[in-house]
């Protein structure tokens, strides 16, 4: 005989939606301080012939597009769960990383590109209209950045703070091309500086990459030890043995739970039940837990066994 609990508390869902309704607005008002700008510099670059003004207003442009990404997730996010998206609509917030992430991928590709072309061909750039619009550019992009930092740590906020970091570095290296095509005429000042930035922006998108992608393939969260899990529930008075335990982000901050736990006696359970919660909650930090008593043993237990994932059986049955 099993019963499955299942435990997400009104508080934490309390908690999501305050979380979220804040970060909505931080979107949005990075969202339009990004996109006014990105029109200005986008127009300076073209009439000063600069690419690394042209490559920053091409970053701020795509930056409002994965503002209004982030702010659209963060938006689905404050949702409550229904009938058909029983978790919510918190995963949101990890696709738009993605859609970012990949977003950055093809900037870099493109500026990097259009570099390797104004190396053969270098043309006269105005460094003093570089150097005045960088500096205001870098101004905004450091004011962004400021309210981006001050939000709770999620995917979607690094995937949107990365693209503003990234704006922030085009924006330094525009003004200092600027600066030294103004004093000397070295033209191609402005394409080396581009690729740099483009190259330093790489790094932080491929790793925010490959956690997105661990999300998504439900992995154990990072600062999670999966063993270490599944022993300290098998040390709980009264269990048996822990098997089919999984632990997954549903999203930024949301770490759940599932196991099945088989003990000697039902009526135990209750009590158990209670020490796991607590256990998952205060050591674990894991607030979505679904747990599974089991009394039927199809063999002798050892007490406080766990059986690790790669040790069970695929499509058994309980």
């Amino acid at each position: 005989m099993s019963l499955p609990h299942h435990d997400h508390s009104a508080a934490d869902h309390n908690r999501a939606h305050h979380r979220h309704s804040h970060a909505h607005r931080t979107f949005a008002w990075a969202l339009v301080l990004t996109l006014s700008f990105s029109v200005v510099e986008a127009t300076a670059g073209w009439w000063a012939n600069s690419l690394a003004l042209l490559s920053d207003a091409g970053h701020m442009l795509t930056d409002s597009l994965s503002l209004l990404l982030a702010a659209v997730a963060a938006w689905l996010a404050r949702k409550p769960p229904s009938a058909r998206h029983s978790y919510g609509l918190a995963r949101a917030e990890v696709l738009a990383a993605l859609a970012n992430s990949l977003l950055m991928l093809a900037i870099v590709a493109f500026i990097v590109f259009e570099a390797m072309e104004r190396f053969q061909r270098p043309p006269q750039v105005n460094g003093g209209a570089v150097m005045a619009v960088a500096f205001i550019g870098l101004l905004i992009n450091l004011g962004i950045g400021w309210l981006l930092a001050r939000g709770e740590d999620s995917l979607n906020r690094r995937a949107a703070l990365i693209h503003v970091i990234g704006d922030a570095l085009g924006s330094v290296a525009a003004l200092a091309a600027g600066l030294v095509i103004y004093l000397t005429g070295w033209m191609p000042i402005d394409p080396i500086l581009s690729v740099v930035v483009s190259l330093l922006i790489l790094t932080s998108t491929v790793n925010l990459l490959r956690e997105t992608l661990h999300v998504l393939m439900e992995g154990v969260p990072r600062g999670l030890d999966l063993n270490r899990v599944g022993i300290a529930l098998a040390k709980i008075d009264g269990v048996r043995q822990v098997h089919d335990l999984h632990i997954w982000t549903l999203a930024s901050g949301q770490v759940a739970l599932s196991a099945h736990l088989s003990i000697a006696h039902l009526g135990e359970w209750p009590r158990i039940l209670h020490e796991a919660r607590h256990l998952l909650q205060d050591d674990f930090a894991i607030g979505h837990v679904t747990l599974q008593p089991e009394t039927i043993e199809p063999q002798p237990l050892k007490r406080g066994a766990y059986v690790p994932a790669q040790h069970e059986q695929h499509g058994h049955a309980h």
